[in-house]
């Protein structure tokens, strides 16, 4: 089986199509790879395909910061070009430019 290929990046920022957050992608998984309890945790209804990239997002709302683990179905890029306020997102990332993050050079 031919592995999708992913429509986002390291460092863009996203948001989610129904829910009030976004986010910084940190990693990508080309399909589903979490546990099944979190995957037979998503109501029947709106329970997104494994066989679909999914992302690793330092994201937030208003109101909290966390990391979120996202179906690509569901992300859109966000256009508001503002940076996150996300706490991780500078350990991982250079400053916020042209609408994304650029990933740290690692110090050798």
């Amino acid at each position: 089986m031919k592995m999708p290929r992913a429509k986002f990046s390291l460092g863009q920022v996203v948001r989610h199509k129904e829910r009030p957050f976004r986010g910084v992608i940190f990693d990508v998984d080309p399909q589903f790879a979490n546990t099944e309890e979190w995957y037979d945790s998503i109501p029947e209804d709106i329970r997104p395909s494994k066989n679909q990239p999914f992302y690793h997002l330092y994201a937030e709302t208003e109101a909290t910061y966390y990391v979120a683990y996202v179906s690509e179905q569901n992300l859109i890029l966000d256009m508001s070009g503002e940076p996150l306020n996300h706490p991780e997102v500078v350990e991982m990332f250079g400053e916020f430019e042209d609408g994304r993050y650029p990933l740290q050079e690692p110090l050798n």
